[in-house]
């Protein structure tokens, strides 16, 4: 019987679930799950639709038995209602729903602020989004013309999306594969064939300690890394909860009078800042920050501030302000605004007066010791509850110069029993008699980090407020000082540090390599700073690719390896270098049956897949009896694996013709080999397996192009030479290699500082700004893929 019964429930439940329009599939399977058919019988009786409903509420209905936050069950019942009177009729709409209500909690729920953020009352109709559609399909026609049906169809309907956020999303499909039809017609047999897949490069060898990414290509490319931050006009809920000592809790977040100021003020826009410190020269880690801030400001039709955060008049620099503006555009990226903190240091100011009288901060003689060791014990500085007013008239005998430095700082009162470290009465400002590069000499006092930062975030109306993961012990302070202001709060966020393999980011580390003349200034190729990369020929496209490719997550402690990177970089340049020779230890070789005063042109590929017919995919080499050929590639002794010349071996001149081995002109002392005799087959019947690349003489008695060759290697022996004591003497002492006398093809004597070449069986080379009129210098950007260890095969 109880079987019997359970059968009977079963089917009721399925007559149930198939009356408001689930298909017949969905319902058994919902049927064979007791939780989900317990949800959403509870939500239909909720709904009043136990007589059936259309499938499109229905459908809903469902969405919201299997998604709905179990934190939010009172407001159950007022979404239903919106979903069965049609007011949220669309899944965009539903997913905003839920993303509100679980926000909100058990909270009392603001039906205006709800609709406005699930799109109520907007109506979205089928011209619109053809509309919408027509011009996504437009702007990507290149792309979808290149790619056909392999198009990426969700990447098109988001943008669609993002256009028409409430439009219907099975209407938006429908109407983008009717477009991708009537512009690429019929399927071909090639659309449906699967693209090659490209091997596999070995992970970099790891250690213990830190696991290390390997180059594949990893899925988070092929995503929005951007969808993860929410619009600006949500920035009405809880940031972050600021637990006090005595019992309290401090939920922080934006009134709606405050964030509909702000709205006011940026349109909705969304406004984020990149803030270097300018005491230094900005490295990969800053590449990450940048794709962070940037890209999110872009991703979204927002701007990004470039801020010098110039806090400290002591460290900074016009030399690094003028780098950091000059990198931050070479790396892709144009700023909304360039501004300094010291900008606002007026303002900075009037708001710290502004804290003392609201009894949020107070001046403080302790010394850095005495503070420091009150800190450890928890304890107050007996000058913490002085009265308001005495510690207003220090704060302007400060400002005026009449304390001298060191005797005095202005602290804020925020909780030194707080199990935050940086809830412990953060200074806000020091005293300093030094004239500030930017400002002046206008100020002797000068604000902290810890307290400018946030409030020129609210100041500029920052949306989204980025940092490392360092940082994220900060945020307390940061929304405390906020909400005792009572100023806008932007939305923070933390994001994992980029920590790379093989190398040191730290500022104080790096400026010792520089300083110490261990590496050769600030844009040493073998540095990760962004200088040193773009030296070493790497460019900002394939950095910001490699960005792109680890992701925006909160997952510490990783290790990146540079094989990763490098990965990138050969992808960019094997699209985008032109092909040349270059022998590096050259080897001289005469061709015995060919004239000394003649010469063959050869037709050499400046690109791997140059049509015959395109003249400019190639470049003259002149074939002459004196040619010159890698030391490396010529063997006294022969063997099976050995793809190279030898004594009475064959080998093919790359472009050129096979030659044989004749003679081997030896040195007095029967060792080294000073050329090399051949003779060179004109029919081409010959059929070697090795390849060697070559450069030859442009004219009898001529040397060819003398160039200078510089070799890098990995600066560290260690994977992670920052965790290691001694880690200068971890230093690599073959990271750089210089090869003063190699030989070039002629094509090479116009190139330009910058200029990126893929030197056939070395690797990719870019122009050093060593380089002058009479001799190139080329430093190696990356190694190819493969070695060529068998003859260029």
């Amino acid at each position: 019987m109880p079987a019997k019964d359970d059968s009977s429930d079963k089917e009721k439940c399925l007559d149930l679930f198939l009356k408001i329009g689930l298909d017949e599939r969905t319902a058994r399977n919902t049927v064979a799950n007791n939780k989900v058919t317990a949800n959403l019988t509870s939500v239909i009786n909720e709904a009043a639709v136990t007589d059936g409903c259309s499938r499109t509420v229905g459908n809903l209905l469902y969405t919201v038995a299997t998604k709905y936050p179990a934190n939010a069950l009172p407001h159950r019942p007022t979404l239903l209602q919106y979903i069965v009177s049609s007011k949220v009729k669309t899944t965009a709409q539903l997913d905003a729903a839920l993303s509100f209500l679980s926000t909100t909690g058990l909270e009392n729920l603001d039906l205006k602020t709800f609709e406005e953020a699930c799109g109520v009352g907007i109506e979205v109709s089928t011209e619109d989004i053809k509309q919408a559609v027509s011009e996504v399909v437009e702007e990507n026609k290149a792309t979808i013309l290149e790619l056909r049906y392999r198009t990426n169809v969700g990447e098109l309907l988001g943008y669609v999306r993002k256009r028409l956020p409430w439009g219907d999303a099975k209407v938006a499909k429908q109407l983008v594969d009717a477009k991708l039809y009537e512009l690429l017609g019929e399927r071909t047999a090639a659309d449906d064939e699967k693209p090659s897949k490209k091997k596999k490069e070995k992970p970099a060898k790891v250690e213990d300690k830190a696991p290390v990414a390997t180059p594949e290509k990893s899925p988070e490319e092929d995503l929005n890394p951007y969808l993860i931050f929410p619009n600006p006009e949500e920035n009405f809920k809880v940031h972050t909860e600021v637990p006090f000592s005595d019992g309290s809790i401090l939920r922080c977040c934006n009134t709606k009078a405050l964030l509909d100021k702000h709205l006011k003020a940026t349109g909705g826009k969304v406004l984020t800042r990149f803030p270097p410190e300018p005491n230094g020269y900005l490295h990969i880690g800053h590449a990450k920050a940048m794709f962070i801030d940037f890209g999110l400001a872009k991703d979204r039709d927002g701007g990004c501030y470039l801020r010098y955060d110039d806090t400290n008049p002591e460290a900074e620099k016009k030399e690094y302000i003028d780098h950091i503006e000059e990198i931050v555009q070479w790396m892709g990226w144009k700023p909304f605004k360039i501004t300094y903190t010291s900008d606002y240091f007026q303002e900075l100011y009037e708001l710290a007066v502004e804290l003392i009288k609201r009894g949020h901060a107070y001046v403080d003689h302790q010394t850095p010791d005495e503070i420091k060791e009150y800190r450890e014990k928890k304890m107050n500085s007996p000058w913490r509850d002085r009265p308001i007013s005495e510690s207003l008239k220090l704060f302007e005998d400060m400002k005026s110069g009449l304390v001298e430095e060191g005797k005095a700082t202005l602290r804020m009162k925020q909780d030194m029993q707080s199990d935050n470290y940086n809830m412990y009465d953060l200074i806000a400002y020091r005293i300093k008699f030094t004239p500030h590069p930017h400002a002046g000499d206008k100020w002797c006092i000068y604000p902290s980090y810890d307290y400018a930062h946030c409030i020129v975030d609210s100041l500029e109306n920052i949306t989204h407020s980025l940092c490392t993961l360092e940082f994220e012990t900060r945020r307390a302070s940061y929304y405390w000082l906020l909400h005792a202001l009572g100023i806008y709060q932007p939305y923070v966020w933390e994001y994992s540090r980029l920590n790379v393999s093989n190398t040191v980011m730290s500022k104080r580390k790096l400026n010792r390599l520089v300083t110490e003349k261990w590496v050769d200034g600030w844009d040493d190729p073998r540095l990760m700073t962004l200088a040193g990369l773009r030296r070493r020929g790497m460019t900002p496209t394939a950095i910001n690719a490699f960005v792109r490719g680890i992701g925006i997550t909160r997952s510490d402690g990783t290790l990146i390896s540079v094989e990763r990177l490098e990965y990138h970089v050969r992808e960019e340049l094997n699209r985008t270098a032109p092909r040349a020779m270059v022998v590096l230890h050259p080897l001289k070789v005469v061709i015995t049956n060919l004239e000394a005063n003649s010469a063959i042109e050869v037709d050499a590929k400046i690109w791997p897949d140059a049509k015959a017919d395109d003249a400019s995919a190639f470049y003259k080499i002149p074939f002459s009896n004196v040619v010159y050929i890698e030391r490396s590639d010529f063997r006294m002794k022969d063997s099976k694996d050995y793809y190279g010349l030898a004594p009475g071996k064959s080998a093919i001149l790359r472009y050129a013709f096979p030659i044989k081995c004749t003679e081997v002109i030896l040195a007095d002392d029967n060792e080294t080999i000073l050329e090399i005799r051949a003779e060179y087959d004109p029919s081409k019947k010959t059929k070697p397996k090795g390849v060697l690349h070559w450069v030859s003489q442009p004219s009898p008695g001529v040397d060819p192009l003398k160039v200078e060759i510089r070799l890098f290697e990995r600066l560290f022996i260690s994977e992670n030479p920052a965790e290691l004591d001694n880690w200068l003497g971890d230093l690599n002492p073959n990271s750089k290699v210089i090869i003063p006398g190699a030989y070039g093809v002629s094509s090479l004597r116009n190139a330009k500082v910058g200029d990126n070449f893929q030197f056939e069986r070395l690797g990719y080379f870019v122009v050093d700004q060593d380089s002058t009129p009479e001799k190139l210098v080329f430093n190696r950007t990356v190694t190819l893929k493969d070695s060529y260890s068998k003859g260029g095969k």
